[in-house]
């Protein structure tokens, strides 16, 4: 092996000029490859952190996946019950302290109860919708991500005495008013009452700022007039990959339909396994491209080299022998393609991490973004592994041929 493995590097050392191209050519697929995958898996990382972060990992609502069913079904067992009005209720989980109770002797995490209704607020004769939701403050502020976007107050803020309310910034700058102006909330049920601007929050995200407002729970009940009422039940876990399984047993337990962050993000998530294919198969086609260069080198030599192949077969060696020393010198430059490439990946990457840009915002200044890059071992070994396989499979298919040559023809020139 020892004798194979000098004869291979002498054959890629003859051909400096090529075997210089074929190494850049694999270097720059695998440098190339893994500066994608990191800037791709780290685009992911930071998607999937911000989906976590900014939703409850487990929400609870006051609807049912299946009708509920009627006393006559449960009583006769051939019962059809066709035309039944239901009876006319107001929607909402009316047993708020027995469900929390029964919720937080099993769940790991964070628990948030609120009570949501649409209303219009009103001030200096402009009428804005608004999604009014009730809280308490405490819990709140252990669940929802807009603790951390604040401007002006907090959800503590709220429990400082009166009617008070906590708006979004654009919210408020479409009304023309500001922190301490009181304001007019008008419910869906027509209930009226006046609140106090306690708190101005930013999120970014449009809908919210200009849409949501935070009044304590029971402010909320009384206008919505569904006392000892909630409809919205938010959980955050300590493990954000045991939604479901938390999930499962809530709905279970409570009736209510509950949805963990993975079944509201369903397509989401499809949508970035799809993209990881396609990036590994971009890789994929990235080495193939390199293998042609491997190929292209290790053709020429087993055809320059025909005259030292049937020298090497009539002293002894065998066909096995020629397509491992083929092999071995395309393998060869698949490894040092891949040594040089992860140099250049980690040099794309490190360039990548130190290249920023700004953003303004209106509300919340300027701040400095810097390109999400995930730094894995793995994104190495995955390109070295593309390249090494191309590589093995541009050097055997020459072997192959050179192996199969008949020493005796060759001396003879008949090949």
């Amino acid at each position: 092996m020892r004798l194979l493995l000098e004869l291979a590097v002498t054959h890629i050392l003859g051909r400096g000029r090529q075997t210089v191209v074929a190494i850049a050519g694999v270097a720059l697929g695998v440098g190339f490859s893994i500066a994608m995958a990191s800037l791709m898996q780290g685009g992911e990382d930071d998607f999937m952190a911000q989906l976590v972060d900014t939703m409850p990992h487990v929400q609870i609502t006051d609807e049912r996946r299946t009708a509920r069913r009627q006393p006559a079904e449960d009583v006769f067992a051939l019962a059809a019950i066709a035309g039944l009005r239901p009876k006319e209720d107001r929607r909402g989980i009316l047993n708020p302290a027995e469900v929390g109770a029964m919720l937080r002797a099993f769940v790991p995490g964070r628990i948030s109860m609120s009570l949501r209704t649409q209303g219009v607020v009103r001030y200096a004769g402009r009428d804005v919708g608004i999604s009014i939701i009730g809280i308490d403050p405490e819990e709140e502020a252990a669940v929802s991500s807009v603790a951390g976007d604040f401007l002006e107050g907090s959800f503590a803020s709220l429990a400082g005495g009166g009617n008070n309310i906590i708006v979004g910034d654009r919210l408020a700058e479409r009304l023309g008013a500001r922190l301490g102006t009181t304001v007019t909330v008008v419910s869906s049920t027509g209930q009226s009452r006046g609140f106090k601007i306690v708190g101005l929050f930013h999120t970014g995200t449009t809908a919210r700022d200009e849409g949501e407002g935070y009044v304590l729970l029971k402010n909320a009940q009384i206008l919505s007039e569904r006392p000892n009422a909630i409809n919205d039940i938010r959980i955050k876990l300590d493990d954000p990959s045991a939604a479901p399984a938390v999930a499962r047993r809530a709905e279970a337990q409570t009736g209510y339909k509950t949805v963990p962050w993975q079944e509201a993000n369903e397509s989401l998530l499809e949508a970035l396994v799809i993209r990881n294919v396609i990036m590994y198969t971009v890789v994929g086609a990235i080495m193939l491209v390199a293998g042609f260069g491997i190929f292209n080198i290790i053709s020429t030599i087993t055809h320059e080299k025909a005259r030292d192949i049937a020298i090497l077969k009539s002293l002894g060696f065998t066909q096995g022998d020629m397509r491992r020393l083929f092999l071995v010198e395309g393998l060869a430059l698949g490894l040092g393609g891949s040594a040089l490439g992860w140099v250049m990946g980690f040099s794309l990457c490190y360039a990548m991490s130190l290249v920023h840009f700004e953003l303004s915002g209106a509300a919340v200044g300027r701040e400095m973004t810097r390109l999400p890059l995930a730094w894995s071992i793995w994104h190495y070994v995955i390109a070295a592994g593309f390249a090494l396989a191309s590589a093995a499979v541009a050097g055997y298919l020459p072997a192959r041929q050179a192996a199969r040559l008949n020493p005796v023809d060759i001396i003879r020139g008949a090949s």
